[in-house]
């Protein structure tokens, strides 16, 4: 997890650590329609001012979205001016240290099965193309960052800092990259085979594609680390 990602996600949460604010969040979300402040004023009996500031700030950090509407319904002059109202966003905070990615999973197996049942193909080897196709195009990525005559350092330097964004913690070792997180851990835990060959099929593509025959991936299985190892041939 880069720097700037965990502190926006850690940001978010820790905005709702403040009780007045979390209150407010939760009554904001309980409710069917927009609230006004004066509603979360009656709803937690707090004062004014008070539920202007956290609903506000909770508004900056993404929590919250506001609109205005005149409540009344009534337009033109002499109808006053419209209240600002409300709601909860659509944004979605999860913080995990060490960073995982079942989110990540959960959409390649998805669309694993999706494709599986369109085509009538077997479940699994759909999931190691739909992974395949992932990690291709992380693998492009790191090319169009590389000048094209980039050795092998410089090919694992930009490997890594496209496996870092993505949770897997590389570390760089004689030629080779260890991944020091699997971003699966507890699926790959309960679920061994499946999520290993995902893992594999996911970086043997962003492998071909970054480094076009100068990086390969393997399964290389070690307690409290990724299962994958890639190295600069």
């Amino acid at each position: 997890m880069d720097v700037e990602g965990l502190a926006e996600r850690v940001g978010g949460i820790a905005a709702l650590a403040e009780p007045v604010r979390r209150n407010l969040y939760l009554y904001v979300a309980g409710q069917e329609q927009p609230v006004s402040r004066d509603q979360a004023c009656a709803g937690l009996g707090i004062a004014r001012h008070t539920a202007k500031f956290h609903l506000d700030r909770l508004v900056e950090e993404g929590l919250l979205v506001s609109s205005f509407r005149r409540l009344s319904g009534r337009r033109g002059p002499g109808a006053g001016r419209p209240t600002k109202l409300y709601q909860r966003s659509d944004r979605e905070l999860s913080v995990t240290v060490p960073e995982r990615r079942y989110d990540l999973a959960g959409r390649l197996l998805a669309a694993a099965i999706e494709e599986s049942a369109g085509s009538g193909a077997p479940v699994l080897p759909a999931l190691h193309a739909t992974a395949g196709r992932l990690g291709r195009s992380l693998g492009r990525q790191v090319r169009a960052g590389l000048p094209p005559t980039a050795g092998p350092d410089r090919l694992l330097g930009g490997v890594a800092e496209t496996l870092a964004g993505q949770g897997y913690e590389p570390s760089r070792q004689e030629g080779s990259l260890v991944l020091r997180n699997c971003p699966f851990h507890l699926l790959a835990q309960q679920h061994t085979g499946l999520i290993c060959g995902m893992n594999l099929a996911l970086l043997e593509g962003a492998a071909a594609e970054a480094g076009e025959g100068r990086l390969s991936a393997r399964l290389d299985p070690a307690p409290d680390r990724c299962c994958v190892t890639l190295t600069a041939t």
